[in-house]
C-alpha cells in the first residue's frame, strides 16, 4: 500500500504484514459517534485521508451534533457517511431538513439507511425501504442498507432469514433503478465461515450488492461480549463464549487478525467473492482500531501539509 506524502504516526512494531490482509484492508471504513469523536484530537493522526466514516446516529443524539460531527469530519478530508435510522425521524419534512443540514455543512452524499433500534417509530417511517421510497436522497452518490449475516430477531422473530431476505430482494431491485452506489453494511460477526456461507447465498439468490463486512476491532473480552449480545449477534458469538471460558485468554484483549485473515485468504483465491470491504465496529476506541489497522497492513495517514 502507497504512503507517499503521508507518515506513520503509530509506534513502530515488529509486525509481518499479512499482504493479503492488507489488500482486503485496503479502503477499510470506521464508525464514530459524536461523543466517541469528541475525544479525537486529531483524526489525521489515525485514520487515512479519503477513509469512509459512517456517524452513528444513536436514539436522543441531536441532529446538531450529529451535522457538527459531519462537518468537522468533511473538512479533515474524509467521506461522511451518517446514519439516518428510520424509527426515529419524525416525517418527511424532518427528513428533508437533516439532509439539507448535512449537505450544506459538509457536502454529505453518501447515507447508510437502516430501520433504527427503536421498537416503536417516533413518526412515519418504519424502514429503510421507505426512506428509499421517499426520493429524497436521488442526488446521493452512495446508499448503503443493512445486512444480517447471521439473522436479525427483531426482524425475524421466529430465528429464520425470511424477512431479512425479503427485504434483501426489495433493496436489489431498488438498486436497479437509481444512480446511487448500493452496498450492504453488516453487523458485525466473529467467524469467517458462516460469514462467507451467507455471503454465497445472497448471491446465489440474486443479491448482487456488495458487502462491506462488519468487523468489531480489539476490545475488551467482557466489552465485546456485552455488545454483541446487545446488538444481537447470532452464533458466531460462541466464538467469544469459547474464549472467555479460558482463564488464560479471558483478560487479553480480543483481536480480529483470526476472521480478518481467513476472510482474506477467502477473497484472495475468490477474486469475485462479494465481500468488498471492511467495517470497523470500534467497540475498544477508535485510536485501539486504527492502530491495529495500521499494524496489520492499514496505514496512519497524516498529509505532509499537516505534518
Amino acid at each position: 500500500m502507497a504512503l507517499l506524502n503521508f507518515k506513520r504516526t503509530a509506534p513502530a512494531q515488529d509486525v509481518t504484514v499479512n499482504p493479503q490482509v492488507e489488500t482486503f484492508l485496503k479502503d477499510y471504513s470506521i464508525e464514530v459517534m459524536p461523543r466517541t469523536a469528541e475525544k479525537v484530537e486529531d483524526f489525521r493522526e489515525l485514520l487515512p485521508e479519503g477513509t469512509r466514516v459512517y456517524i452513528a446516529h444513536i436514539e436522543g443524539t441531536p441532529i446538531d451534533e450529529m451535522v457538527a460531527t459531519a462537518g468537522r469530519l468533511h473538512r479533515d478530508g474524509y467521506k461522511v457517511m451518517p446514519h439516518f435510522p428510520a424509527r426515529i425521524i419524525k416525517d418527511r419534512a424532518t427528513l428533508a431538513d437533516w439532509i439539507a443540514r448535512y449537505q450544506g455543512e459538509a457536502d454529505v452524499k453518501q447515507a447508510l439507511l437502516l430501520a433504527g433500534g427503536v421498537a416503536t417509530p417516533h413518526g412515519e417511517f418504519d424502514s429503510s425501504m421507505q426512506l428509499l421510497e421517499s426520493g429524497l436522497f436521488g442526488d446521493f452518490d452512495r446508499l448503503h442498507v443493512a445486512g444480517h449475516p447471521e439473522g436479525n430477531r427483531d426482524i425475524d422473530t421466529d430465528g429464520s432469514m425470511k424477512n431479512v431476505s425479503d427485504a434483501l430482494a426489495w433493496k436489489q431491485k431498488f438498486s436497479e433503478t437509481t444512480d446511487a452506489k448500493m452496498a450492504l453494511a453488516t453487523q458485525f460477526a466473529f467467524e469467517a465461515g458462516p460469514i462467507i456461507e451467507w455471503a454465497n447465498s445472497i448471491k446465489a439468490a440474486g443479491i448482487d450488492l456488495p458487502v462491506h463486512i462488519g468487523i468489531a476491532g480489539p476490545a475488551k473480552l467482557q466489552t465485546l461480549i456485552k455488545f454483541a449480545i446487545a446488538c444481537g449477534v447470532g452464533p458466531s458469538l460462541k466464538v467469544l463464549q469459547k474464549r472467555a471460558m479460558d482463564v488464560t485468554k479471558l483478560l487479553l484483549p480480543y483481536e480480529p487478525n483470526d476472521v480478518i485473515a481467513a476472510l482474506a485468504a477467502h477473497k484472495a483465491a475468490n477474486p469475485d467473492f462479494n465481500i468488498e470491504a471492511v467495517h470497523f465496529f470500534p467497540l475498544g476506541g477508535i485510536k485501539t482500531n486504527s492502530n491495529w489497522a495500521i499494524a496489520n497492513g492499514g496505514a496512519s495517514a497524516v498529509p505532509a501539509n499537516h505534518a
